[in-house]
């Protein structure tokens, strides 16, 4: 659905993107993560047009829209619904002509309006709402309006900008849960720019993580959770995963401590019982979870095995074999 080729944004003497090369596939969500000043709003309005890249190429739907007139470019951009941080609705509007305003400005009739606006309210949840204005509604019912705005004009990618950055967490998680049925039951391409790694593992099928302009990892968000590469990636991860073990803890071991990284069916295995069965060791569980990224396990466990050397080592091997990820954190001496 979108390609992106060697996209260079510049301001004067400042690069804010430089050489992006990225493939965005039809129906499918998508993330793009950094901190602030690495360059994902940039080339988030680099893809609706309304920054013109200075170098390289923006292929939507089969189209370089890089080359498209300013009037071809407002017509292309009713396919490309975007939903922001801050919302952006009209304070003096209700809820029904803010949603009719992006239809009015396509040149819709007043019958088509009337039509499609109570079944985009309906799509979102906001049906009893369309004669309330801004100011009545909660930030999420906010950001529903936005997206049904986003989703007036039957665009086929949904760019999303922060869209859930001000919102609490119940309804950061109403949001998401709102955007993975709009992307299941319209099979729209979803682009998510966001700084929050926990938005990444709840909604999206696939990242780049952004630093300095450029992008420095790009996987399915299974692989990146699991084995992350670039120090930043892991950076990300660990503010979702966290197992940084207090310093008492590893002063005070009597075995070995190790961590365990179980992927797919090795997480519903019981591979600890199987070593416990076959290896004359104690384990003592540190620090452990599961969670699900795109309904498939991934779990990290953290253990200190306590026994003779060779046994701890056999069993290690043992893990080892059947995990494919394991790191020993501290040894015995």
């Amino acid at each position: 659905m979108i390609q992106i080729q060697h996209l260079t944004k510049r301001y004067k003497n400042t690069t804010a993107i430089r050489n992006i090369n990225l493939t965005i596939n039809q129906g499918e969500i998508f993330g793009i993560i950094g901190y602030s000043g690495a360059g994902k709003s940039t080339l988030l309005n680099c893809l609706n047009l309304l920054e013109k890249p200075t170098e390289g190429k923006i292929i939507v739907d089969e189209e370089d829209i890089t080359v498209l007139s300013e009037k071809e470019i407002r017509k292309r951009r009713q396919k490309i619904g975007t939903i922001f941080q801050h919302f952006h609705l009209i304070s003096a509007k209700t809820v029904f002509d803010n949603v009719a305003f992006s239809l009015k400005a396509a040149g819709k009739s007043k019958e088509e309006i009337h039509f499609k606006v109570p079944k985009l309210l309906k799509l979102v949840g906001l049906q009893d709402k369309a004669n309330n204005y801004p100011a009545q509604l909660s930030g999420g019912q906010k950001q529903r309006v936005g997206i049904a705005r986003a989703l007036a004009n039957d665009p086929k990618v949904l760019l999303c900008d922060e869209a859930t950055s001000a919102l609490d967490p119940t309804t950061t998680d109403s949001i998401l849960h709102l955007l993975k049925e709009i992307n299941r039951n319209l099979g729209l391409t979803i682009v998510i720019i966001t700084h929050e790694m926990e938005v990444v593992q709840k909604i999206c099928d696939r990242v780049a993580v952004m630093e300095a302009g450029e992008i420095v990892e790009l996987g399915a968000v299974y692989d990146i959770f699991s084995a992350p590469k670039h120090p930043l990636t892991k950076e990300f991860v660990q503010s979702v995963q966290s197992f940084t073990l207090p310093d008492r803890l590893l002063q005070e071991r009597k075995g070995t401590i190790v961590k365990i990284t179980f992927r797919g069916d090795s997480a519903e295995n019981p591979i600890i019982s199987e070593t416990l069965a076959h290896y004359p060791i104690m384990i003592n569980i540190l620090h452990g979870q599961i969670s699900y990224i795109n309904d498939k396990p991934l779990g990290t466990l953290i253990i200190e095995a306590i026994g003779k050397k060779s046994d701890i080592d056999a069993a290690i091997r043992f893990i080892s074999e059947r995990t494919k990820q394991l790191e020993v954190l501290a040894d015995v001496a």
